[in-house]
C-alpha cells in the first residue's frame, strides 16, 4: 500500500518566453510512464506511491524540463504522508 500523494505543480522557464503546455504535458508522461496512479488537476498534478519513489519521479521531471531547453524550474510540492497507507480516493471519497 502507498505511505505518500505527492502534489506537484512544475513551472518551467523556457528558452524564448513560450507557452509552458506543452513542457507540462511532458512532465505528466514522465509520471505516466513511472506507473504509479496520478490525477491531473488545473493547477497540480497528485501522484500516490512509496515517498521515495515520488521524490524520484519529481527529479525525473525537472530533468526533463531542462533536456527540453528550460534554464530553471520552479516545482511546488506538497506532500501527505502516512506509514499506514494514502491514497487519492480515501482521501476524497466524502466528496464524491
Amino acid at each position: 500500500m502507498a505511505n505518500a500523494l505527492v502534489s506537484i505543480q512544475i513551472i518551467p522557464k523556457t528558452p524564448n518566453g513560450e507557452d509552458v503546455i506543452p513542457y507540462v504535458d511532458a512532465a505528466i508522461e514522465v509520471i505516466e510512464q513511472s506507473g504509479v496512479p496520478y490525477r491531473v488537476a488545473p493547477l497540480e498534478t497528485t501522484m500516490e506511491g512509496e515517498l521515495g519513489n515520488l521524490l524520484h519521479i519529481i527529479e525525473k521531471m525537472n530533468t526533463r524540463m531542462t533536456e527540453l531547453g528550460a534554464s530553471s524550474v520552479i516545482s511546488q510540492v506538497k506532500i501527505y504522508s502516512n506509514p499506514k497507507g494514502a491514497s487519492m480516493d480515501k482521501l476524497t471519497e466524502k466528496y464524491r
